[in-house]
């Protein structure tokens, strides 16, 4: 799993792609499927954003799992994995814009996000413990990976980074112009679909 968590994370930008091609092509969208699938895609992205003016532009290399900060503030301090929790309401988000096979591909895309994120998370975990080992086991007992947890982050391992949203934004450049270019693509195809149609 870990293994393939390594993978996973070297070409997670790229993985999303056919999905996004297959979405694309059966594309069957209404005025209500892309306002709720809008919403949910940018919580996502608000959350992402959120998420990075704290963690910065670590987050996105693909090199290899490592990161020089264990981040414990903002939504660190909710979930462990907020950027994942992010992409995943982007791409059900954008999935549910679109309607398309809905909603075999959505469920299947769900889970399979789920997992992928399940095994790059472990090799992840596997990292933060052995460069972070004391810090590191308060937080995996204190905050969940993707649940909320209810028990109080312990003073001692509370992050000092600095929040930047200028920083953030920045770094979330890709991701918003990907969001934008496929959710366009959705409300022509929308509209086409409706001036055709009349």
């Amino acid at each position: 799993m870990k293994e393939l968590g390594e993978f996973f994370f070297r070409y997670r930008s790229y993985i999303p792609v056919p999905f996004v091609v297959v979405m694309l092509i059966f594309s069957e969208p209404t005025m209500q499927s892309i306002i709720a699938g809008l919403l949910l895609a940018l919580s996502g992205e608000l959350i992402r954003i959120w998420a990075v003016s704290y963690a910065g532009s670590e987050t996105r290399t693909t090199s290899g799992v490592g990161g020089t900060y264990l981040i414990t503030q903002g939504p660190y301090s909710i979930i462990r994995n907020p950027l994942y929790a992010g992409n995943i309401l982007i791409y059900t988000g954008l999935g549910i814009m679109s309607m398309a096979l809905f909603p075999y591909l959505q469920i299947f895309a769900l889970m399979f996000f789920i997992f992928q994120y399940y095994c790059i998370i472990l090799k992840e975990e596997e990292f933060l413990g052995m460069k972070f080992p004391m810090e590191f086991s308060k937080y995996f007992k204190s905050v969940g990976r993707f649940l909320p947890s209810i028990k109080a982050l312990p003073e001692d391992i509370k992050s000092k980074v600095d929040f930047n949203l200028k920083s953030g934004i920045k770094s979330e450049k890709r991701s918003l112009q990907a969001i934008v270019i496929v959710a366009s693509i959705i409300i022509i195809f929308y509209f086409l679909q409706k001036f055709v149609m009349n």
